[in-house]
């Protein structure tokens, strides 16, 4: 990978994530009850942040699923507050939507012991972001989705770099404003969310850790509804890994094939703990084998296979 030139120094001032809110200018004087009424009200930008970019996140959200369609990967990259969304984002697609957890990963400076404890200057080391990712050996399949709240965190950008070196696919997540040539130049789809300062100058874990948990929610999920992993709003590719979750898969396979709960069971079983399998076991009347070839054939798409079933009967 060629060198990059050195950055200019960063006015991380002129920043809006370091800006001061003049909504807290009188924080410490305030009665809890206020302070938590300001705060909820400065949370709720967030989502009027993150709604203005439905478009954009939609656009990302077709993006990964053309990558993962034919077995690419979506990686999250990010440092202190915004990789443990991303690490957080990619573990609950696992049991969520039944994917193995090689297809969606989460790197976050520092390593695994940034996810419970702040690992100082982490964000500010470029070539461990590139050693990070030629670990996982990103490729032209993957798509690389780093998220920087204030959008020049080092560790991220350098991802990006990287990334498009190895011709991956680029998002960039930010709660910053990037100029135009800036903005095509980093990614090649770019999510700004103007989330405005913080109740607590610079802290972006708070409406701008809200707002990137809302993108990354949003992404995952549509990207996984568009490869078939929901039927309505019900996940049936869970993966039942516990109690709840065998009791929600049940609850699933009955709903979508009038049996008892107790027969669900049975057919899950039957299907190696697959509920869509199941599904399609009932009303195709064949075996486990043939229901996941069929599954295979149209795309994960539960619905081309059993039709229009209403989940709410």
């Amino acid at each position: 990978m060629p060198r990059a030139k050195a950055a200019p120094p960063t006015d991380y001032s002129a920043l809006p994530t370091e800006a001061q809110n003049p909504q807290s200018a009188y924080l410490d004087t305030m009665p809890a009850e206020e302070v938590v009424k300001l705060m909820l009200d400065e949370e709720a930008q967030a989502v009027r942040a993150v709604r203005a970019r439905h478009k954009e996140i939609a656009q990302a959200a077709r993006l990964v699923a053309d990558k993962l369609a034919p077995g690419g990967r979506l990686i999250y990259v990010g440092a202190g507050t915004s990789g443990r969304l991303g690490v957080l984002d990619a573990a609950e697609c696992v049991p969520t939507f039944g994917v193995p957890p090689s297809r969606v990963l989460g790197v976050i400076a520092g390593g695994p012991a940034a996810l419970t404890r702040s690992v100082e200057g982490a964000e500010d080391n470029p070539r461990e972001a590139e050693q990070r990712l030629r670990r996982v050996a990103v490729g032209p399949a993957d798509v690389v989705c780093a998220i920087a709240a204030s959008g020049v965190t080092p560790f991220s950008r350098a991802a990006l770099e990287y990334a498009r070196f190895r011709r991956a696919a680029t998002i960039f997540v930010t709660c910053t404003r990037l100029g135009g040539s800036d903005e095509r130049a980093i990614a090649d789809l770019v999510i700004e969310l103007g989330t405005g300062p913080e109740v607590i100058a610079g802290s972006t874990r708070l409406k701008a850790g809200t707002a990137t948990k809302l993108v990354c929610n949003a992404l995952s999920t549509t990207t996984f509804v568009l490869l078939g992993k929901t039927y309505g709003g019900l996940m049936v590719d869970v993966r039942p890994t516990n109690a709840k979750l065998w009791a929600r898969a049940a609850r699933i396979v009955s709903r979508l094939s009038n049996l008892d709960e107790a027969e669900a069971v049975k057919l899950i079983r039957k299907a190696g703990g697959r509920a869509k399998v199941a599904l399609v076991m009932h009303h195709a009347r064949v075996n486990a084998q043939r229901a996941t070839e069929l599954i295979n054939q149209n795309r994960g798409s539960l619905r081309a296979i059993i039709g229009d079933i209403d989940p709410r009967d």
